[in-house]
């Protein structure tokens, strides 16, 4: 491009040039001022004239403007020549412009190159710097084998188990047991691995040993000073725990060491181990070891001579209280020096047991020769008072820093629970069940002068019997006091023979009562409800025999009343135990499959295909027998039953005078067909309330029966006028059954119960005896009330 402009340049620049504007008006101004002369234009004739006028003239007037031209000229060939040196000298520059510049491109190349060519090098440094780390880190865990055994094995490396290099050097072992399980890939990790974890087992080793012969030492000092002399308690407590307490939190410190490797498998279906587990047990049943050589033969001793004690040789009671109080305070000792020793209470329990063995061994005969249910009761008491914890307290109170006591004494608490069973289902037997009556129990209602039987409130009708208030607040046993007070005297208000309160009640009702308030809440609840259902099931079939004597030897009244009177004491006491309803009992009855066959075999047809088709709903089957026992609803039907029989008895013999027959009025007396039976109901009311008096002393209920026996009466004539007015109806006389009617013939059945109602006297307490008052409301000739 810089040549083709040069070129253009020099292409204009050879053109002849113009001459300049200035020296053209200067030319024809010089070509006006020439004169004419003679030769001027006026004298050219011809055209070649005029050719030699211009030529001449044009000479003249170049002639004029040469010197203009030619210093013009010299100022363009100068101009031009500076222009050619200019020119030159761009190009010059622009070559060597050029050349710099491939210079530069090419020293920029080589600067690349080089930089390259240096951060390879840098990242090739890189490489080998990390892994020449990654190798030194990796060869550390390796390296350590070597110090680590040549430590373990050497002599006398037991007596450094206390120190903190030794603690150090178990966690290097573990980090290193780390790193080999998480890079299996490397060629000699399952090697190491292995030779580490038999340093690490024979470290924890070398605590177990040093443990157990720390221990060891202390019990040679202590048992060497307990065999030398007799000690008081002060000096034998320092023994038996101060000299444990010395050394205890360094033994704590390291036995931490295992505990904290004896970690759970993390498949708990494998059903191993946990790891080094087997050294932490080894630790807690040597400790138990050591600790029960002192321990036990103590308790031992101590237990004998509270058994052989005056006040407690003979008492259960008694023995119980001392001899728990004092393994409890064993317990309690053992249960912090434990807590000092290790951390958590692993196996402590186990090793408690067998502290407590002994206690076992001195209760669990006692308790099964211990014949009176009142002792068996307050033992029962006694633990679960004062050593057990409620369900809902102990799962908010529940601390695993505090002495689970209960769990240890939970076996003396069922062996008493089961004796009592025992002995209530023996009491049940023999004073319920089997019990025979004698002539006073039997002698009623005389008996019931001896003592009033009160029933409380209670809805009677011949469906539903709703339970009242507890009729005699038969209390709980009391807790034994702390201070550890002679309970004989309280004991004696027990005895079911003593109690006043219960003296008119039939024995085996009583007894029952008082079993029932004996093992309330004593026993598991399930338990109780079905011990409480068998006793409530063989009293009312107690009652019922009773009842049925006293009907033989007095009346039937006197042993419906007595029943019903004795069955609503039960119904109500019952109230206050909460007996639950008991699940039936499902059972298969397969003797009718076992005759099917035994027919089939007889007969020589167990083979055939048609016989066992047809004998497949007709025996073959096993029957589902439900044997289901709930005293409940055993005792509401039989009340229900004699409460009915009671008044339908009274019932009928009021109305015992009305006639089956009817025959024509006008041959009988006046009012001979209701005059009887009003006389009747008249002389048996008196005598109702009079036998229920005798037996019941609360005035509703009374008046109750006394109601329900009236609208019984009610009913039965209102079944007597029915037949009365049919028969008369066929006579050909019919009777209206609104309003009196003759004097001659029967009341309607508003009139009858209108007068029934002022001989009965319902919701009256008070009797009017007087013979001129009873009188009035008797039946008058004219039919009047």
């Amino acid at each position: 491009m810089r040549q083709q402009a040069a070129g253009q340049r020099s292409r204009r620049q050879t053109a002849p040039p113009r001459p300049p504007l200035e020296l053209q008006a200067k030319g024809i101004l010089a070509a006006e001022a020439v004169p004419e002369g003679p030769e001027s234009i006026t004298d050219i004739h011809n055209e070649l004239e005029f050719t030699q006028w211009y030529h001449d003239l044009e000479d003249s007037l170049l002639e004029t403007s040469y010197d203009e031209y030619q210093a013009c000229l010299q100022e363009l060939q100068m101009s031009k020549s500076h222009l050619d040196a200019l020119l030159s000298d761009s190009s010059s520059t622009l070559d060597v412009l050029t050349s710099l510049s491939q210079d530069f491109k090419a020293v920029e190349a080589q600067t690349s190159n080089f930089q390259k060519q240096c951060e390879g090098l840098l990242s090739a440094q890189k490489r080998d710097s990390e892994l020449a780390t990654d190798v030194q880190e990796n060869l550390q865990y390796y390296d350590f084998l070597d110090p680590a055994s040549r430590r373990l094995n050497a002599p006398g490396a037991g007596n450094t188990v206390r120190g903190q290099e030794f603690s150090d050097m178990l966690r290097r072992l573990d980090e290193c047991l780390d790193y080999m399980e998480t890079h299996p890939e490397q060629k000699e990790a399952s090697v190491y691995r292995s030779r580490y974890r038999l340093l690490l087992t024979r470290a924890l080793t070398l605590i177990r040993g040093h443990f157990v012969s720390s221990l060891r030492d202390v019990y040679v000092s202590v048992s060497k000073k307990i065999a030398d002399k007799q000690l008081n308690d002060t000096t034998m407590s320092a023994l038996l725990y101060a000299k444990f307490r010395v050394g205890a939190p360094e033994l704590k410190q390291i036995g931490v060491e295992i505990q904290k490797r004896a970690v759970p498998p993390l498949d708990p279906e494998q059903g191993s181990e946990a790891e080094y587990q087997s050294l932490l047990n080894e630790l807690h049943a040597n400790y138990a070891a050591i600790r029960g050589k002192l321990i036990i033969p103590l308790v031992r001793k101590n237990l004998n001579d509270i058994a052989q004690a005056p006040s407690t040789s003979k008492d259960l009671v008694s023995f119980a209280r001392g001899s728990i109080s004092y393994v409890r305070g064993i317990c309690l000792d053992e249960f912090d020096l434990w807590g000092e020793l290790f951390h958590g209470y692993g196996g402590l329990y186990e090793f408690l047991e067998t502290i407590c063995e002994p206690l076992y061994d001195h209760l669990r005969p006692r308790i099964l020769h211990e014949d009176k249910i009142v002792r068996l009761c307050q033992l029962c008491s006694l633990l679960q008072t004062r050593y057990l914890f409620d369900q809902d307290e102990e799962a908010e109170t529940a601390d695993a820093n505090q002495l689970d006591f209960h769990s240890l004494i939970q076996p003396a608490l069922e062996d008493v629970q089961t004796r009592l069973v025992f002995r209530a289902q023996a009491f049940l037997r023999d004073e319920i069940e089997r019990y025979k009556p004698r002539p006073e129990d039997l002698d009623y209602p005389p008996r019931n002068k001896q003592a009033s039987i009160s029933v409380t409130e209670g809805q009677i009708s011949g469906k539903k019997v709703t339970p009242a208030d507890v009729l005699v607040n038969i209390s709980k046993p009391t807790k034994q006091s702390e201070d550890g007070v002679d309970t004989s005297e309280q004991d004696l208000k027990w005895d079911f023979e003593s109690q006043t309160s219960l003296i008119g009640w039939y024995p085996t009702l009583r007894k029952a009562i008082w079993l029932l308030s004996r093992i309330y809440r004593l026993v598991n609840s399930t338990v109780f409800d079905d011990l409480a259902h068998q006793i409530v099931h063989q009293t009312t079939l107690s009652l019922h025999y009773a009842s049925t004597l006293i009907s033989n030897k007095s009346a039937s009244t006197d042993g419906q009343l007595f029943l019903m009177s004795h069955l609503l004491i039960l119904k109500q006491q019952i109230v206050a135990f909460d007996i639950e309803y008991v699940a039936p009992e499902v059972s298969f009855d397969f003797s009718g499959v076992t005759s099917t066959f035994w027919e089939l075999r007889e007969r020589g047809r167990l083979f055939n295909p048609r016989n066992l088709m047809r004998l497949v709903g007709h025996g073959l089957l096993p029957r589902v027998v439900e044997n289901m026992l709930d005293a409940k609803v055993e005792l509401d039907g039989r009340l229900r039953t004699v409460i009915n029989d009671f008044i339908n008895g009274f019932a009928t013999k009021m109305t015992a005078s009305l006639p089956v027959k009817f025959v024509d009025t006008r041959n009988l007396q006046r009012g001979e067909l209701i005059y009887p039976t009003c006389r009747n109901i008249e002389k048996e009311v008196p005598a109702l309330r009079t036998i229920l008096n005798d037996y019941l002393d609360d005035a509703r209920m009374k008046e109750t029966l006394i109601g329900a026996v009236q609208d019984r009466v009610i009913q039965m004539y209102e079944d007597f006028f029915g037949k009365y007015t049919s028969s008369e109806k066929n006579k050909g006389k019919p009777v209206s059954k609104k309003g009196k009617g003759r004097e001659d013939a029967v009341w309607d059945v508003d009139t009858f119960a209108d007068w029934c109602e002022g001989i009965f006297r319902v919701g009256i307490s008070e009797q009017v005896d007087d013979d001129d008052e009873f009188a009035s409301r008797s039946v008058s000739r004219t039919g009047s009330l």
